[in-house]
């Protein structure tokens, strides 16, 4: 089982970054936690109950929320910032994270992405997602997420308040995001990454016991001669 961490600058970032993806590691089996370090506080719509729907949407996708508590709009990739996703790293034991791509027009996201590159600089897989506002994004690296496009769109259905006023959460567009992803990767939908880092573990599997490992060729002898 691996352990999850996504980070994102405000509700609905994770979700509509790599959704469909952590569901599919809830699928595998995988922990998964949410860091959502600002309230949001200057998003569209009303703001007074982004936290409901974040855990709305947290609970939606089987996944643990926490709050980093900082001021929307005004992140800083400074030592404070680095600090709460190290400690986040740290809590969950993350040998995976996720987190904006560097490349955004979004202040915010832009300092996300370098703080949790600091973060996680010891860890062996570290994945950049695409948000509306990001600006380049060159992925080499997909999660199929044809069985989990359904979760993704639910929990991005909790943030009613951003839904209902931005055209960046329109379901249409987000299932027209994967499936454009999914052609590229050779599926029906798909998340797309670029990987600051990424370590693939090639391990061999673990080895039957040698008395199950030599139960096909007993039987196979026993059909042969007859079993009596």
């Amino acid at each position: 089982m691996r352990s999850v961490l996504a980070v994102g600058a405000h509700p609905d970032d994770i979700e509509l970054g790599c959704g469909g993806a952590l569901a599919a590691h809830r699928a595998a089996g995988d922990a998964v936690t949410m860091l959502v370090v600002t309230g949001g506080q200057n998003g569209p719509g009303l703001v007074a109950g982004r936290q409901a729907e974040s855990e709305a949407a947290a609970r939606s996708l089987d996944c643990l929320l926490i709050w980093g508590r900082l001021q929307d709009c005004a992140v800083q990739a400074d030592a404070g910032t680095i600090a709460l996703i190290e400690d986040a790293i740290r809590r969950t034991e993350a040998d995976v994270v996720y987190v904006h791509a560097p490349d955004d027009s979004h202040q915010d996201h832009r300092a996300i992405a370098a703080a949790t590159i600091s973060a996680a600089r010891h860890n062996r897989r570290v994945l950049h997602y695409r948000s509306p506002s990001t600006t380049r994004f060159e992925p080499s690296l997909y999660v199929d997420i044809s069985a989990h496009l359904d979760r993704k769109l639910a929990a991005l259905s909790c943030h009613t308040s951003q839904v209902e006023s931005s055209a960046m959460v329109d379901p249409e567009v987000v299932a027209a995001s994967a499936r454009h992803f999914g052609a590229q990767a050779r599926v029906r939908f798909a998340e797309a990454f670029v990987p600051s880092r990424f370590v693939w573990d090639l391990s061999p599997p673990p080895q039957l016991p040698l008395a199950l490992a030599e139960v096909p060729a007993f039987t196979t002898a026993l059909q042969r001669h007859g079993s009596t």
